[in-house]
């Protein structure tokens, strides 16, 4: 399958949309997500990243053969870390486990490392989604550690890994 990242566009809402209404999915992000996700809900969304300042988050639709598939997006610190970005993605559940979202980091990553002065890129998927865990071991993030109890989610204390990948 060919992957690729590119800016949002309005016309992607409905695909955000089938996206994100899946309990599967939104499980593994964090709160804050409608449930149920609209196209409204979708183009809101859509609307922000246009208009977010520069320089501060780097949002990308993935693209699987041309088709939209899912999110990821980079978004900087601030203070004494403000070269530093945290990232975030999710991928429709029918796209799960075919290295589309492997192949979106490694491309988000290099985008970011290419055109920004951002010297790390951490992730913090919780410690039961192996799945997105081997995603970023795939992309070249490094284990850290284990946050210990640092989350809440559907009313579970979880912990949670630091993957992290530095500019060389």
């Amino acid at each position: 399958m060919q992957v690729a990242i590119r800016p949002w566009r309005l016309e992607d809402a409905a695909s955000i949309a089938s996206a994100l209404n899946n309990k599967r999915v939104q499980d593994n992000l964090r709160d804050g997500i409608p449930y149920p996700y609209t196209e409204m809900d979708a183009i809101d969304f859509i609307s922000m990243t246009l208009g977010a300042e520069k320089d501060a988050l780097y949002p990308f639709a993935i693209e699987g053969d041309g088709i939209v598939v899912g999110s990821i997006a980079v978004s900087r610190l601030d203070n004494v870390h403000r070269r530093t970005a945290e990232m975030g993605y999710y991928i429709a559940e029918p796209y799960w486990n075919q290295g589309i979202t492997t192949e979106a980091v490694r491309q988000a990553c290099a985008y970011v490392f290419a055109n920004t002065d951002i010297l790390r890129i951490f992730a913090e998927p919780y410690a039961y989604n192996t799945a997105s865990c081997r995603v970023l071991e795939k992309a070249g993030f490094q284990l850290e550690g284990v946050l210990r109890k640092n989350a809440v989610k559907n009313g579970q204390i979880l912990d949670m890994k630091m993957y992290a990948m530095v500019r060389e």
